[in-house]
């Protein structure tokens, strides 16, 4: 049953993907090209998304548990360090530069568009990459 709701879920956030337009990296640079063709039609997307989560989690947090799970997962750090700042950085720099973040790009995925194509393995070295790195000077407090 787990699996069935994880794939439903999925199906029904890739379809909002395609219907809204955030697997089309044209349409997001395009958001994001505030001095140029810019096109607010994303923001609405997003407005509509965080409305959504919102009314989600104030009904979720009146159970004890999740449905499909046995507690609910949540993050306990609050701080703002160097590897998150590093790792928003580089997250927004990709989007910028290929019009994709990672669900829209799996989404595109079947499309076989070039730039899919280049940004799917990039983006996959990428994780493969930070996770490698957390050790790294300029990540930990050690290189400050």
């Amino acid at each position: 049953m787990r699996n069935l709701m994880a794939f439903a879920s999925g199906l029904v956030f890739g379809v909002g993907l395609v219907i809204s337009g955030m697997a089309n990296p044209a349409k997001v640079l395009n958001f994001l090209d505030l001095a140029g063709t810019w096109d607010p039609s994303l923001a609405f997307v997003m407005g509509g998304a965080v409305a959504a989560a919102f009314i989600g989690y104030r009904l979720v947090w009146r159970f004890e548990s999740p449905a499909l799970g046995d507690r609910f997962d949540i993050p306990t750090s609050t701080g703002i360090d160097r590897p998150l700042v590093i790792g928003a950085a580089v997250f927004g720099i990709g989007w910028g530069i290929g019009g994709f973040c990672p669900g829209p790009a799996w989404t595109a995925l079947p499309l076989l568009a070039p730039g899919t194509l280049v940004f799917l393995p990039m983006m996959l070295v990428g994780l493969w990459l930070g996770s490698h790195a957390k050790n790294l000077p300029i990540l930990t407090s050690k290189g400050a």
